[in-house]
């Protein structure tokens, strides 16, 4: 069994033994039949992954993570806001005629910032600091920009990065280490959809910081399950998970805006069969 299935099967049965109910509460989600999307939810989750031993790709049903990573480059690098630039439609229900989805996501890691060593954006902040001040406790994004929140179509769910870096007894290259911080997960939906973004992201500025990969840590503030997921969940913590896949990063670009979806790639990745139709709450 992959650490990563463990660490959800772990985490659902929680929600589900130990959660509360929203049934009957003033909710903003609706069902595409227009009717309220309650959850079962558990505050504070914490799930810690060790990247150097294993990746975290669920293997209890598959993980589209070209896709993943896709939309993790379209926020990081493309810095874009627009789901043309994009190439699933995950953000379809959230976007305007033109295919905006307002100041949200990439348009905040977009706007540049007056910083001491001159104008930046928050990515290209956080590059030059790993870089040059690998051990600053104050390298991190955050997109929940409150001035901007009336133009957001959707207000950020994962909504900051904070990256620490660690010197490793017997180590000569420092190790890269980030938590991920979210307000709110549909368990089902967009777990393991997150965690693999941001294991990728994590990868990608240690190999072109000359770093090695360390831990990512997930705190989600409000981990739920849908109502009309719950007999999905519970199928799918049932079923007898495989071994985690061995995840390759192309090692030649050292440029992170260089980086494609292509140039991620896993092996030996078996899954249980995929989940089809998942209804989603908007």
């Amino acid at each position: 069994m992959s650490y990563a299935d463990r660490i959800f099967i772990d985490m659902c049965r929680n929600i589900l033994e130990k959660g509360t109910s929203t049934e009957g509460e003033k909710v903003r989600p609706r069902w595409e039949d227009g009717t309220p999307a309650y959850t079962i939810k558990l505050f504070g989750v914490v799930n810690r992954y060790d990247l150097s031993k294993e990746f975290p790709l669920l293997t209890l049903r598959r993980t589209a993570l070209k896709s993943a990573v896709d939309e993790m480059l379209w926020i990081w690098q493309a810095k874009s806001n627009n789901i043309n630039e994009l190439h699933s439609h995950i953000w379809d229900s959230w976007a305007d005629e033109t295919g905006s989805i307002g100041k949200a996501y990439g348009y905040q890691l977009g706007v540049k910032h007056q910083y001491k060593e001159g104008v930046m954006d928050q990515v290209d902040r956080v590059i030059y600091d790993l870089k040059n001040n690998p051990f600053s406790r104050r390298i991190m994004t955050n997109i929940y920009v409150h001035q901007d929140l009336h133009e957001m179509n959707l207000y950020p769910c994962a909504y900051s990065m904070t990256f620490n870096v660690t010197q490793k007894k017997g180590e000569d290259k420092l190790t890269l280490n980030g938590i991920l911080n979210q307000r709110s997960q549909d368990v089902l939906a967009a777990n393991n959809w997150n965690v693999v973004q941001y294991s990728v992201l994590l990868h990608m500025l240690a190999q072109v910081c000359n770093m090695n990969v360390g831990e990512l840590v997930h705190v989600i503030a409000d981990a739920h399950i849908y109502d009309r997921h719950i007999p999905i969940i519970e199928e799918l913590i049932q079923r007898t998970p495989f071994d985690a896949p061995k995840f390759t990063l192309n090692p030649d670009i050292h440029d992170f805006y260089q980086f494609t979806r292509n140039d991620i790639s896993v092996e030996n990745y078996q899954t249980g069969p995929q989940v089809e139709n998942i209804p989603i709450a908007i």
